[in-house]
């Protein structure tokens, strides 16, 4: 498992835990749990806790974008820290990170960029 709290993007991220967003979503714990087995979501363990970074959400739903872009990076062999890692951290191609050009609209060019990943 990475050690995403080292990371310089981490202190800046709201994260979100299972009761988090069981109230932001209005879901149950066992719906939010499986929209994390399912990828729809992706989270982390923190300090013994799941977490989701709260920019995942767009609203009071996770963003309608954020799958797809996972199961790219599932495919290219990333696991859960390494997807979440990427989609925050800046991006050369992008020139952004993932997420915040899957805020942009951009989600065609951050998949392109997700599958050339290895």
């Amino acid at each position: 498992m990475t050690d995403l709290s080292q990371r310089p993007w981490f202190a800046d991220t709201e994260w979100l835990t299972v009761p988090d967003l069981v109230e932001r979503l209005g879901l149950g714990v066992s719906r939010v749990r499986r929209l994390l087995e399912e990828h729809v979501l992706v989270g982390t363990r923190v300090d013994g806790v799941t977490k989701v970074p709260a920019v995942f959400l767009d609203g009071s739903e996770p963003r309608h974008d954020l799958r797809g872009t996972l199961t790219v990076l599932s495919d290219n062999g990333f696991d859960d820290d390494e997807a979440i890692d990427w989609m925050l951290s800046h991006d050369e191609a992008l020139g952004t990170s993932p997420v915040a050009a899957l805020q942009a609209g951009r989600k065609a060019e951050v998949r392109r960029v997700a599958q050339s990943l290895l």
